[in-house]
């Protein structure tokens, strides 16, 4: 069994189980997507078909990997090869993909029992303020009074719970509940009328679509046999049904998680499912896997005693298989410029010593504090990158895909918009209204003229999708729309902007490989669903910067935690709300990235929402036994930092 070779017993253990439930534990740095990525060849060699096995993960980055790893796996066994390669047949393969991903593609395939376009367009978190700032408008209630963005974020949360616009009208109890309830409402028919659903929907619609109409689901049983899902600790209530459905009675269904990574509480992820894994699926096996191949021993003794103080978990304990390595350095700066400084200076000292850029991490709890540390690597000169600054919601990528949305689905007024007069075609408010409700018959013979004109551009652009390489539909889109010709006569903002869509059109070519419209229709679903992670350009030469929640999953040589205050990380905003067990989890991750050293670095004054706030040292670091540390500050009697015993 050459598959096997590299893999230690636990790993074994996992990759040779074939059916029925299967807990993993993994450790951070256990190998974990090596074991899933196996077991699924594993399953393969057995004689399960590839294309009946489905694997589920939380990113788009995640899922790419997963697939490359698989795809390299399955070409290099000679078992599987002999007497011609599987590519050479273009065998089918593993269905891999993210949860929404798979949302998209079970809601295309039954698009019709919907009411759906299969071109359906999906809303993103700005399209989903607008409309519901559309619909408070609708119902007379003031956004100054209640903050659009939370009552979206109270219906994403009840989405995620299973919960729809019916559901929660007649349930509502209280004040805020009975303002949300007609707001929920409103939004749907918003959504509806411009045949949209939002991120939220691309699961719960999925649910419910499996739920009532058991010939699909028993479908997507004989079409998939065996389910996967990795991060299951981060699973909320509607992904936790989805998993249960596609299991169905065969429960062949295989999970990885580890409960001391959940960090998404406040986004619905609830660690239940993972501790009741075994109730919702008796005799289930459990395999931990404990053996870390990513930290040296004195970041994994810190993080096992970091972890171990929260009672809600299931036991494990990192094994280091890399020497102790070097201690980490706790700063104390004088306020955040300080603390800034020391971590360019450090980074610099790093990459003067060989140490590539890119595997450079600095990691905040909250955005607002990448202020001091952009301002001080730019002062310094040093190249960096911040995680999560979106390419696809750069307005000039934005009306890129808004024209092709268009063009293939004609139904949304919001990308109409966006795009009627990119650029200026003389078509103004009253007539894009007219043109929305079908009353263009209503309008001059000259503004008929643009009107016809726009449209024909609609259409040729529809004919490119169908019949070129989604790249050269693309490049046919900047050409022949006028952006192309409109922003090379502008400033050096515009020409900015030029290369951005330029840089759309290498993207595309990652998608040349499928029939046109397929093609098409996957750039724009992968556009809708990007994450912050899919920002990171691989191996740039340049420090990423970016919050703890964003680096989940990934992994730097070098590591810089900044911000351990009382108040800051831990956070406590409100004491009641406060999850101290999930602060802790969260310093674990952020310990858990890195490979060879880490930082610590607090400030004694910083400035929060334009007031200084003396602050006392993060908790977490009293928690750190002190023979793992060497610490550094600022030499001042004044500074008011306090001493690290």
């Amino acid at each position: 069994m050459n598959h096997l070779q590299g893999l230690n017993e636990a790993q074994q253990k996992a990759v040779l189980h074939t059916n029925g439930p299967l807990l993993i534990v993994a450790g951070a740095g256990a190998g974990k997507t090596k074991v899933i990525t196996h077991r699924i060849l594993n399953l393969i060699k057995n004689g399960v078909a590839p294309e009946a096995i489905l694997a589920v993960t939380f990113t788009n980055k995640a899922a790419r990997e997963m697939r490359e790893r698989l795809g390299a796996l399955i070409e290099n066994d000679r078992d599987l090869n002999l007497p011609i390669s599987r590519q050479a047949l273009r065998s089918p393969t593993p269905f891999v993909s993210t949860f929404h991903s798979l949302g998209v593609h079970i809601l295309k395939e039954n698009a019709a029992l919907l009411n759906l376009s299969r071109h359906f367009s999906i809303f993103d978190r700005s399209d989903s303020t607008r409309a519901i700032k559309e619909a408070m408008k609708q119902e007379g209630i003031d956004p100054k009074q209640y903050e659009p963005r939370n009552i979206l974020g109270i219906i994403s949360r009840q989405k995620g719970n299973g919960t729809t616009a019916s559901r929660y009208e007649s349930t509502a109890a209280n004040h805020v509940e009975r303002i949300v309830a007609p707001l929920w409402k409103r939004y749907e028919k918003i959504l509806e009328k411009e045949r949209a659903l939002d991120f939220d929907d691309l699961l719960l619609k999925t649910v419910l679509l499996l739920e009532s109409h058991t010939d699909v689901l028993s479908r997507y049983h004989k079409t998939w046999s065996h389910l996967l899902i990795d991060e299951y600790q981060d699973t909320n209530q509607i992904q936790y049904r989805l998993s249960e459905l596609l299991a169905g009675s065969a429960k062949n269904i295989c999970v990885v998680g580890d409960i001391d990574q959940n960090i998404y509480s406040w986004r619905g992820a609830t660690i239940e499912n993972l501790l009741d894994f075994e109730k919702t699926y008796p005799g289930a096996s459990i395999v931990t896997l404990q053996e870390n191949y990513r930290s040296t021993k004195t970041i994994l003794d810190v993080s096992n005693a970091i972890i171990e103080k929260n009672k809600n978990r299931l036991e494990k304990t990192l094994i280091a298989t890399k020497e102790a390595g070097e201690q980490m350095t706790l700063y104390g700066g004088f306020n955040e410029e300080d603390e800034a400084r020391f971590i360019v200076s450090r980074a610099s000292e790093l990459a003067q010593a060989g140490v590539p850029l890119s595997e450079i991490a600095v990691l905040y709890r909250t955005n607002f504090q990448s202020r001091a540390l952009e301002e001080a690597f730019l002062y310094a000169g040093v190249p960096y990158q911040v995680l999560g600054t979106r390419f696809f919601e750069r307005k000039e990528v934005k009306d890129m895909l808004a024209f092709l949305k268009v063009a293939l689905s004609g139904e949304n007024s919001a990308d109409l918009a966006r795009i009627v007069n990119a650029p200026a075609r003389g078509i103004g408010k009253v007539t894009l209204l007219k043109m929305i409700e079908g009353r263009e018959s209503e309008l001059t013979p000259a503004m008929q003229k643009r009107v016809s004109d726009f449209r024909a551009l609609l259409a040729r652009i529809r004919s490119s999708a169908e019949t070129r390489l989604p790249s050269e539909t693309v490049r046919y889109v900047l050409g022949e729309s006028g952006l192309e010709k409109f922003l090379i006569e502008g400033n050096e903002e515009d020409k900015e902007r030029l290369l951005n869509i330029k840089e759309l059109v290498t993207l595309a070519t990652k998608y040349d490989a499928l029939p046109p419209l397929e093609g098409i229709e996957k750039l724009l679903e992968d556009a809708a669903l990007a994450s912050d992670q899919d920002t990171l350009i691989k191996n740039e030469k340049a420090v990423k910067l970016m919050t703890i929640h964003a680096s989940k999953g990934l992994e730097f040589d070098y590591v810089f935690i900044t911000g351990l205050e009382e108040g800051l990380f831990p956070q406590r905003i409100d004491r009641n709300d406060r999850d101290e067990e999930e602060e802790r989890r969260l310093f674990y991750v952020a310990l858990t990235r890195a490979r060879k050293k880490v930082f610590l670095t607090f400030a004694s004054v910083r400035t929060i929402f334009g007031s200084r706030e003396v602050t006392i040292p993060s908790e977490f670091i009293s928690d750190i036994p002190e023979r793992y540390l060497e610490t550094e500050g600022y030499e001042s009697s004044d500074s008011g930092l306090l001493t690290i015993e």
